[in-house]
């Protein structure tokens, strides 16, 4: 461990690995902004809390469990020539389910739902929530633990990149919600970049990778035109004032 502390390569791989856990993570928050954004905003803050406490504890459980894991790479079986893994199942698994639960949020704000809920319907709701936060939760933990474990040897420098990570995570995902429940228009926005990341999910599965650099950046690009939309209508609005 002291080793570790005085080793100009072991910082180097943990500030590499930080960023990358921290971009990787994009995906998680965003997702949490969106499903989070129809619930009270005290729900909505309980189900955030929920949610990345257990995307922390995935990783580091998948992190304590890197020979089973490492093992979920290896083929299961073969379909006209491709060899499947159960890393391979879930991706794709993941992906089908962002892009249908994003395609059907979609529809939901196209069909204008009704906002008001009875408290029956409210709890059951916040229940199934957290039950999407699990699933997709244990997908992008997936994902992100099998990078790591290409980029740092050393199970503390990719420990103290997660938790790193995840309370930036924690820390940007407040900010992030509440922008993208006061700007309907973000919101829509952010369900077309899970169906982009979704995509891109399934991709990996059936051993298409689509740099996540060229993703990033088209969210990025978009993040920023949407920002200054968001700004001119604040301009518009205060000069009608």
């Amino acid at each position: 461990m002291i080793e570790l502390l005085t080793s100009p390569e072991a910082w180097a791989a943990l500030l590499t690995l930080t960023v990358l856990e921290i971009v990787l993570g994009i995906d998680n928050v965003i997702f949490l902004s969106v499903i989070v954004s129809r619930i009270p905003p005290p729900q909505a803050k309980r189900a955030r809390q929920i949610g990345l406490a257990l995307a922390l504890i995935f990783r580091i459980l998948l992190l304590s469990i890197l020979v089973w894991l490492i093992g979920l790479t290896a083929p299961v079986f073969t379909v006209q020539g491709f060899e499947f893994s159960w890393r391979d199942i879930i991706l794709i698994g993941g992906g089908l389910f962002l892009i249908a639960k994003a395609t059907h949020e979609i529809h939901g704000e196209m069909e204008a739902r009704e906002s008001e809920e009875s408290d029956v319907s409210r709890s059951s709701t916040f229940f199934w929530i957290i039950v999407q936060i699990i699933i997709i939760d244990m997908v992008f933990s997936l994902d992100s633990i099998v990078t790591a474990i290409g980029m740092a040897k050393d199970l503390e420098i990719m420990i103290a990149a997660v938790v790193i990570a995840c309370f930036i995570m924690y820390v940007s995902s407040g900010p992030v919600a509440r922008f993208v429940a006061e700007h309907p228009t973000t919101k829509m926005l952010a369900l077309t970049f899970l169906v982009l990341i979704g995509v891109a999910l399934v991709a990996d599965g059936f051993h298409f990778h689509i740099p996540r650099a060229y993703i990033y950046f088209a969210m990025a690009f978009s993040a920023a035109v949407e920002l200054f939309n968001v700004l001119a209508r604040r301009n518009r609005n205060r000069a009608a004032r």
